[in-house]
């Protein structure tokens, strides 16, 4: 899985994404002050299915120290949904 920075209008914003397998997984970097995401300070993943209007999930774990954790906890969770999955990338929820 390969993230990538998304660009926004709004500076000191820190974004990346990147789609699997039908899941769009989402990085972002939070602190308790200043510009930018407002939270737990660190990087906070999520992930939803592609083409299903559903809420993102919290990966297990975030907010991490460092982008590289942030990463791999995305990969170990692609890893399960795909596992989870009835047929290969596709949501067990899907019809």
């Amino acid at each position: 899985m390969q993230f990538s920075r998304v660009i926004t209008s709004v500076e000191d914003i820190q974004i990346w994404n990147a789609t699997s397998y039908g899941f769009s997984f989402v990085i972002s970097y939070e602190s308790r002050g200043g510009p930018g995401l407002q939270g737990n300070p660190g990087f906070v993943a999520s992930w939803r299915p592609v083409h299903q209007n559903r809420p993102a999930v919290k990966v297990d774990g975030s907010p991490f120290k460092t982008f590289n954790a942030a990463e791999q906890a995305c990969e170990v969770m692609l890893g399960h949904l795909i596992s989870d999955s009835p047929s290969f990338g596709r949501a067990p929820w899907t019809n």
